[in-house]
């Protein structure tokens, strides 16, 4: 049997294997209503997703004062939570992710949610035990910074070389670069396939079935 060509996989979570961007980006929308801010429109809101929350919101709203973000967040969270709990994975992750643990890889999640947000969505989806390591945004730096995925890979010993990054942004993706890992695109995210074939992926999947194809035959 060939050699593997990666020991570790490292997935981002929102937009990756949950379907979570549409609820993201309503909550986005909805904080800056009620605060009377401009209200970003659908692709500047999705842009930010995979950020950490307080850079997200810099981004999307650059013009807001310093001293408003933390009630925007507020406000996010207030919309997001009562929603959280009906969120759901893509069709077919729970499969792919038994399917490459049962095949020795280190699997990990890179996220721009905090740890208390991420500890909620994986204990709701029944995933808590499925992961070797996971980095959320409250805990290092943002992405596209390569920490997560440094600190990750120093955790569990291992190459970054052999080491996939897979999201459904650019930031991804830039992550991976900066680190020196190798990164794969999903299409059916938070931002658009031009963008992510912009940063020339090892490969862009349509759907969680079509990644997980392609990581059983290629990984």
């Amino acid at each position: 049997m060939a050699r593997k060509q990666f020991d570790l996989i490292v997935f981002d979570w929102d937009g990756t294997l949950m379907d979570s961007t549409a609820t993201i980006v309503a909550s986005m929308q909805a904080a800056a209503r009620d605060l009377g801010l401009p209200v970003p429109d659908d692709r500047a809101a999705s842009h930010v997703i995979g950020l950490g929350l307080q850079d997200a919101m810099q981004s999307v709203l650059p013009g807001l004062d310093p001293k408003s973000y933390p009630r925007m967040v507020e406000r996010y969270r207030y919309h997001y939570l009562a929603q959280d709990q009906t969120l759901t994975l893509f069709d077919g992750v729970r499969e792919m992710l038994d399917d490459l643990a049962s095949q020795g890889y280190f699997l990990a999640v890179a996220t721009g949610k905090s740890r208390v947000g991420l500890s909620r969505a994986l204990s709701t989806v029944g995933l808590m035990s499925v992961f070797d390591s996971t980095r959320c945004a409250d805990e290092t730096f943002s992405k596209p910074h390569p920490a997560m995925l440094q600190e990750i890979t120093r955790e569990l010993g291992q190459d970054m070389r052999r080491t996939v990054m897979i999201g459904d942004t650019t930031h991804d993706l830039l992550m991976a670069g900066n680190a020196g890992a190798a990164g794969i695109g999903v299409h059916y995210g938070a931002h658009p396939r031009h963008e992510l074939e912009a940063m020339s992926p090892l490969f862009g999947a349509n759907s969680v079935p079509e990644l997980h194809a392609w990581l059983n035959e290629h990984a």
